[in-house]
């Protein structure tokens, strides 16, 4: 029993196949997947997605490289979209300043929106973040202190002391096919001490394929691979990981039936 706690089955290199992709992931033992939104205009075929497979579920949400182009997605539009019996999460959100394809405020806003969203809500918040940890972990913090809201930094490639602040505000952290990559040596150290109860892992497909599949499209079968490792890597066996993981899948994505 695998989860897959992040992927895009609608985008290209994957949706192409869609049907074919779903099934290699059940065949290499993963039970769920849940397909993120990044845009508006996706919104109604990630859900679509999840209405055709029982077993995929999806969330509503604006990347922040699409801040400058969705300026007119608050709160009210995010937690409408979100009542679908389909949508278990927000996001992804969060803050790119690697990248800098928004505004940097125009990011802080969406992402300000997004937390409120979740915390009407209930479900759980996808944060994306790189370049810009000080200020992902300032707004998590001041807006937990407004009221709680449950949440999971995905593909963590952060510092630790970014780790500790998200476990801190009662967040998961999720493990994505990067921790196999040879110079992940600080994500590495990271992952073999984040807390079992805490975490998750993930494609982020059809991105960032895991050893031994580098250069390849990644996909959510996948997941196996990194689950392995990571077992591994923590020197559990790879049978309670998976159990692990999924558990924890299910505790933050309540919303979700395994």
């Amino acid at each position: 029993m695998l989860v897959d706690s992040h992927c895009h089955l609608n985008y290209k290199g994957l949706v192409e196949e869609q049907a074919a992709v779903i099934d290699r992931a059940r065949a290499a033992g993963v039970t769920t997947m849940l397909n993120i939104a990044t845009r508006e205009s996706e919104w109604d075929a990630v859900i679509a997605t999840a209405e055709r497979a029982e077993d995929v579920w999806a969330t509503v949400g604006i990347h922040p490289h699409e801040a400058d182009t969705h300026a007119e997605i608050d709160t009210a539009r995010l937690v409408a979209a979100a009542a679908h019996p389909r949508v278990i999460g927000i996001g992804e959100t969060g803050l790119d300043y690697h990248y800098d394809r928004s505004d940097r405020e125009r990011q802080r806003t969406s992402f300000r929106s997004h937390i409120a969203a979740a915390r009407e809500t209930g479900l759980p918040l996808i944060v994306h973040t790189r370049d810009a940890e000080a200020d992902t972990a300032a707004i998590l913090a001041e807006e937990m202190g407004k009221g709680a809201y449950p949440g999971v930094i995905h593909c963590f490639t952060a510092s630790a002391d970014f780790a500790a602040k998200a476990l801190d505000l009662g967040l998961y952290i999720s493990i994505s096919g990067i921790v196999t990559f040879r110079n992940a040596k600080d994500l590495q150290a990271t992952a073999r001490e984040l807390p079992a109860e805490r975490l998750l892992i993930e494609t982020d497909s059809p991105f960032l394929a895991p050893v031994p599949h580098r250069g390849r499209t990644c996909e959510p079968a996948f997941v196996s691979d990194t689950a392995r490792f990571l077992a591994d890597l923590r020197g559990v066996d790879a049978t309670q990981l998976a159990e692990q993981t999924s558990r924890n899948f299910f505790v933050l994505f309540a919303k979700a039936r395994p």
